[in-house]
Formats: structure tokens, sequence, C-alpha cells
């Protein structure tokens, strides 16, 4: 017999608020990212250089051809990576800082994470399934949508390894606390 989702409403919710608040204990309190990103060399020329350019909040690589099929095709383009420097950037709009949403989508992310876990307990385990069966489940599939794409990051844009391992620790932290929250409130 399956568990619905309906049935799990409580656990869901109750999980996402414990993540959201041990992930605002960890960055507000403990620190532990604290040195994740570093100031940029010359911030304000470059800062003026990227307003001059006209460039719109999106994501960029640099260098880059026009055509992203010619990258790495062009001599030119092979030539300014061997230069080099190269990397990526996020321009965000123009405007004050609006922790409120970030933080309100982050809770939705939370709460995403957790009615995931909860089907996929739902679908593998029963009513009256033992707490640390629930706990395997549901704590494997929330670190996996907390941690599990973290280290792309590092592949793909030259994020530094120590910033991801602390980032795949959180999702740990806040995997297990799914899963605890779940074997104690499952039905």
């Amino acid at each position: 017999m399956l568990v619905s989702l309906a049935a799990l409403w409580l656990p869901i919710l109750l999980a996402a608020v414990i993540v959201f608040v041990a992930s605002s204990v960890i960055h507000m309190f403990l620190n532990w990212h604290k040195h994740d990103y570093a100031k940029l060399p010359g911030e304000d020329a470059i800062v003026d250089a990227i307003r001059a350019s006209g460039a719109t909040p999106g994501q960029y690589i640099f260098p880059s051809a026009d055509d992203p099929a010619d990258n790495m095709r062009t001599p030119e383009i092979r030539e300014k990576w061997e230069r080099g420097p190269a990397g990526t950037i996020t321009i965000y709009p123009a405007s004050q800082l609006n922790m409120g949403k970030n933080l309100l989508h982050w809770f939705v992310y939370c709460v995403v994470i957790s009615v995931f876990a909860a089907y996929l307990a739902g679908v593998m385990l029963g009513p009256s399934a033992g707490y640390m069966r629930v706990f395997q489940v549901v704590s494997t599939a929330a670190f996996l949508g907390y941690a599990g794409s973290v280290w792309q990051e590092v592949i793909w844009t030259a994020a530094r390894p120590a910033n991801a391992l602390r980032s795949i620790v959180d999702g740990l932290i806040y995997g297990l606390l799914t899963g605890g929250v779940f074997g104690w409130l499952w039905p």
C-alpha cells in the first residue's frame, strides 16, 4: 500500500521549516561559508567596464565567440583561452539586494525537495514503515536534492572544491534533518 502525499503534508512542511532554520544558522551564525567568494581585485574598474559594455542580467562565459558553436574552433578563441583569464560571470539586475525574495525562494525550494522525498518514500514504503527505513530513504532523497549537483559547479565553472565540499556537508545536514522529521512523523 502506498502513502499519499496528502498524508505527508505535516512532515513536508515541518522538514522545510527545520531545514530553512538550519541553513540560516549555518550561514548567519557559524560563518561556514564566509570565504566562499573572494573580492575581485580592481572591482570598481571591472564593474565600470561591465556597466559600460551594456551587459544585461544573465550568465556569461569568457572568452567566447559570437556563435557558441565556434568556441574552441577558431584560433582567436583558443589563443584567448590560453592567454587568460577565462571564467564565468553572473550579472544580477541592478537593484537593492532583496534578501526576502531570495529567502522565500529558498523556502519554496526546501518544500519542493521535501515533496519529492515524500513522493519517493510514499511509493517505496507502506504505512507503519519503521523509523530507520523511512530515515534512510528520505535522507538519501533529500541529500541528493540539496547536494546532488553541487560538484557540477567545480567541474563546469571552476568553483573551488572546498566550497563544494562545504555545500555538500550542508546538503548532508539538510538531508538528515529531513529524514529525521519524516521518520518521526511517518503515518
